[in-house]
Formats: C-alpha cells, sequence, structure tokens
C-alpha cells in the first residue's frame, strides 16, 4: 500500500489537499470529476474516484441436481458466506417438495436471507440487510449472550442433576450458529470492500482477529452442547462442589475475555489467564480424587472435567487476542 504525505493548504474559507498524480492517473480523473469521501468511525476518511453511491447486488446462480443435495446445500451456505445478495437455485426439471422443503429450510438459518421468489423449477432467496448498518461487536456480543445463557442453563442442570437439557441448549446453538454466519459474512465482505471496512471502524487486523473470536465463541456454543449430554453421568459423581467451582469460574472467564476482546483491554486478558490458573487448580484436584474411588466415578469426572476445560480454552484463546501494550521509553543516546 502506497502511503502519501500532504500538507494542507488554505485558499479564502477552504482547507484543500492535492491529490497524488498516480492514483489521479489510475482512475482516470480529471479536473471537474466528483470524487467521493467516506468519512469513517474513527475519523479517518476515504476517498473513491466516483460519487455513484450506488452499488450492484451480487448474485449467484446454483445448479439443482438431486443426487448432490448435500453439495447444492453447502453451496448455499457458501454463497452466502460469500456475501452474495441474490442465491438462485435453479432446475431442468421439476424440483421434488422434500428437496425444495430442505433448501427453504438452510436458507432460513441465515439471518437477513429471505425467500423472494419460487415456483417448481427454481427458488430465489435475497439478502436483506444493509451491511453498512450492521456491527461486528454487537453480532460477536450477541453470540456471546447466547452462549453464556446455555451455559448458566447447563450448571443449572449439573447442579439439580437434570437429565434432560441437551435438547433445549442444542436448539440454542442453532442460533448462535445463525449469527456466527452473520458475522463471517459481514468481515468477510470487510475484507474485499475496504470502503465497508473503513466504515465499520475495521482494520486488517481486526478483521482477522473478529474472524478468530466469532469461531471460538461458536465452538464454546458446540463444546457446551457436547457437555450437557453427559449429564446422564451426573449421579456416580461426589464432588459436585468443586465442580459447581470451576464451572463457576470458566462462567467469568467468558464475561470477561468477551468484554476484555471487544474493548481492547489488555488487564482484563491477564485477569482470564489467572483465573483459568485457579480453574485448573481445581480440576487437577477433582480428577486427582476421582481416580482414588471406583472407576465407573473416575470416567464420568474426566469426562466432564475433559468438556469444561475445552470451553475453559476457548475464552484463553479470545483473551489472547487482545494485543499487548507497550510502553514506550524516550530514546537515549548512549
Amino acid at each position: 500500500m502506497a502511503r502519501y504525505a500532504r500538507r494542507l493548504q488554505k485558499i479564502g474559507s477552504s482547507i484543500l489537499i492535492s491529490l497524488p498524480s498516480q492514483w489521479i492517473k489510475s482512475n482516470n480523473l480529471k479536473k471537474g470529476n466528483i470524487v467521493s469521501i467516506d468519512i469513517n468511525r474513527d475519523n479517518s476518511i476515504l476517498i473513491f474516484p466516483s460519487d455513484d453511491m450506488a452499488e450492484e447486488a451480487k448474485e449467484v446462480t446454483i445448479p439443482y441436481s438431486v443426487v448432490t443435495m448435500d453439495t447444492l446445500v453447502n453451496q448455499v451456505y457458501g454463497a452466502y458466506l460469500l456475501g452474495y445478495d441474490v442465491i438462485r437455485i435453479k432446475a431442468n426439471s421439476p424440483i421434488s417438495f422434500e428437496h425444495a422443503d430442505r433448501v427453504k429450510k438452510a436458507m432460513r438459518k441465515l439471518v437477513g436471507l429471505e425467500i423472494v421468489d419460487e415456483d417448481g423449477f427454481h427458488i430465489s432467496a435475497q439478502f436483506l440487510l444493509d451491511a453498512n448498518t450492521l456491527d461486528a461487536e454487537k453480532i460477536l456480543r450477541r453470540m456471546s449472550a447466547i452462549v453464556a445463557g446455555m451455559y448458566r442453563d447447563l450448571l443449572d442442570a449439573i447442579k439439580l442433576k437434570e437429565n434432560s437439557i441437551r435438547r433445549v441448549i442444542s436448539g440454542r446453538d442453532d442460533e448462535v450458529d445463525r449469527q456466527y454466519f452473520l458475522l463471517v459474512r459481514l468481515i468477510r465482505s470487510a475484507m474485499m470492500d475496504q470502503r465497508l471496512a473503513g466504515k465499520l471502524n475495521l482494520s486488517n487486523i481486526d478483521i482477522l482477529d473478529y474472524r478468530i473470536a466469532a469461531n471460538l465463541l461458536e465452538s464454546a456454543g458446540d463444546y457446551i452442547v457436547d457437555l450437557s449430554g453427559t449429564t446422564q453421568d451426573l449421579s456416580r459423581i461426589k464432588v459436585m462442589a468443586e465442580i459447581e467451582e470451576a464451572g463457576a469460574l470458566v462462567e467469568k472467564m467468558q464475561e470477561r475475555s468477551v468484554a476484555a476482546f471487544v474493548n481492547k483491554n489488555r488487564e482484563e486478558s491477564n485477569v482470564v489467564v489467572r483465573t483459568y490458573d485457579k480453574f485448573n487448580e481445581i480440576l487437577n484436584s477433582v480428577k486427582s480424587g476421582a481416580e482414588s474411588k471406583n472407576p465407573e466415578s473416575a470416567i464420568a469426572v474426566l469426562n466432564l472435567t475433559y468438556s469444561m476445560d475445552k470451553i475453559a480454552r476457548c475464552w484463553i484463546d479470545v483473551a489472547d487476542l487482545v494485543k499487548p501494550v507497550h510502553l514506550t521509553a524516550p530514546f537515549k543516546n548512549a
């Protein structure tokens, strides 16, 4: 990326700067042409060679095939994540009711994508949200809130030794996936469109970090679903007080790690690491105690603690995304 320095000049009541001649030539601009200027959230500006604010909708047509339904559904998800605004399924022969229903169910799992046209030979869906009005931080916080609710209900189920929580938690994980797809779509679009990235106040490193953070939150949701499937073994566990204490620490880790990430607060991320150390001490104590008891109980404890540790490590990884703060001292000659 080329960088230019320009001195502000005052002519009359206006403050002016000159534009790089190379940029003028590469965009075929001349005196009298209009350029558009976007002011970003961080008070930086972007200059574009045209004032045409209208953008053509990105469209894709996916051919229907009876023998490749799994591939077709995956292509729908892929087109959504790549930022296509209009997704069409087109067939040379009538689409069966079962297959049409499957495609439409897949489309309904994608936030903002609505079916706008359908007949026996095609299904069309359009993304109706304006990417410029979306906010990566709000979507990430929404994901975090849903995951936190899933985990809180799981802790209650562990405490009460409730065995039927998996279906409820699994249903909420579907909403986590919906928000995850929306966030991935947004940050991929920002990666390909610097104008959008500027409006969202996302640097290249921010885009990468949000992509990683979103994946960690989505993984944590999956781990919580997996952990909810082990609640039938809780009756064998005799160290529930310690398990509940460790579970509460993981809950605090999530809250602090997400807050540290969105606020770029390194001190908060350090607190997450210290909390994990305390959590790990409790888990090691629980596992040592379980191994000295009957093997059946030990297996249940090990499965539970292993799943809890996978969730906790997600929050460690989110906290690690916070940029280090470097204190720079003035340079002194030797």
